[in-house]
């Protein structure tokens, strides 16, 4: 059985076939540059590659691009698509109407896009893309939903409940949501999986860092409590998000900047966090290299996002009263050793050892804590679009 996988943008369209038989990917690609003008760039899995400018002036067009190459030229991977099975998407945002993975209809595509509100930059063009894909796919084939705020539903109040007037919550569903959960929910299984262990016996903190960043506290396989909030911007400073700031600042540098709302929600979303601290960029890579060098600015950047991270595993200890394991993923968690060491420092009070040898692992799923060491520490790389197909796939033969 064949799964789609589709992860769509406000100007892209990522997308991986999967073979369920054996969860090998058969195609993946990215179809970039949507409304400006198009590029796609196509891969299968023997190998071969093929990219190419386009004219991409919807999700519609890109849709039909994808749908090509899959099928035809010296790149196709299947003669038609209707050896597609069904197609799996992920959608950041599904509030509290959306709390499990569900099939789709035109109402849900109307939901998921009425929630563009809270995901501007997101939820629209998932909405566009399941759109896209209704027009395209043979009549039928079902498509399936998978919400990123769904594995965080499991939050209780006192955890997701801001200290705002109650109307703020009933009436405008201000609260945390939290994102990354496809990421979360598939790393901690993974690592149960691994140890042998029942993940509803376990207590982990699960550390996504790339770009974007987040922490969740996993106490018996549910979010208890996470770092990201009502939006991403929330939680650790991030490449260009800043993170956590008193609101009163926000407001103060919005008057003195002479910001409007839309401005400032752009100048802390897209020219603040490693990017405005550091003045030098937004990849770790790039900090890393200057810090190196001896600049400051690029070493407080580090010094900062460690120090977080390192509070918001103690704290989310505390959260679990107790803790089995500490895990890194993501782009940042799983390459950047030196960020992991020091996230992981000083943390003597409940038992955790790093085992430097270890540690100098990238992209491989491996202990990097002592023996001795009372929490385990793992790397594991994420798969989102496999947790996606599994969920697509499992709806499906329901």
């Amino acid at each position: 059985m064949k799964i789609l996988v589709v992860n769509a943008g406000s100007s892209s369209l990522k997308y991986q076939l999967l073979d369920m038989n054996d969860e090998s990917v058969i195609a993946k690609g990215n179809c970039d540059r949507i409304g400006i003008d198009g590029h796609i760039s196509h891969k299968t899995g023997d190998g071969r590659a093929f990219e190419a400018d386009c004219n991409f002036p919807t999700h519609t067009e890109a849709f039909e691009k994808l749908v090509e190459v899959l099928t035809t030229g010296e790149n196709k991977v299947i003669d038609s698509m209707a050896e597609v099975s069904a197609v799996g998407h992920r959608v950041v945002q599904g509030a509290e109407i959306f709390k499990e993975t569900c099939l789709v209809n035109d109402e849900v595509i109307n939901q998921i896009d009425a929630l563009a509100e809270l995901a501007p930059v997101h939820n629209h063009p998932h909405a566009l893309a399941l759109r896209a894909c209704k027009d395209v796919l043979p009549e039928g084939t079902p498509q399936v939903a998978v919400f990123d705020t769904a594995f965080h539903s499991t939050m209780p109040r006192k955890a997701y409940l801001y200290g705002l007037p109650y109307e703020c919550y009933e009436d405008l569903h201000v609260r945390k949501y939290g994102f990354h959960g496809t990421s979360h929910r598939f790393v901690t299984a993974e690592l149960a999986n691994v140890l042998g262990k029942d993940i509803k016996d376990m207590k982990i903190v699960s550390c996504h860092l790339g770009n974007g960043s987040s922490i969740t506290a996993v106490d018996g396989g549910k979010s208890v409590d996470t770092s990201m909030g009502f939006t991403p911007l929330d939680g650790l400073i991030m490449g260009t998000r800043c993170g956590s700031v008193d609101p009163s600042a926000i407001d103060y540098i919005e008057k003195k900047m002479g910001f409007d709302p839309d401005q400032m929600t752009a100048y802390m979303n897209k020219q603040s966090g490693f990017l405005g601290l550091s003045g030098i960029g937004s990849d770790n890579r790039d900090i890393t290299a200057a810090a190196e060098e001896g600049n400051d600015r690029a070493k407080i950047v580090g010094e900062i996002f460690c120090y977080q991270i390192k509070k918001f595993i103690g704290s989310y200890a505390a959260a679990m009263n107790g803790l089995d394991a500490v895990i890194f993923t993501g782009g940042i968690g799983e390459n950047a050793g030196d960020i992991r060491a020091r996230s992981c420092s000083n943390l003597d009070f409940i038992g955790l050892k790093i085992d430097e040898e270890a540690n100098n692992v990238r992209g491989k799923l491996q202990k990097i804590s002592t023996e001795d060491s009372r929490v385990q520490v793992w790397v594991v790389p994420t798969n989102e679009e496999l947790l996606i197909a599994r969920d697509t796939l499992a709806l499906i033969s329901k």
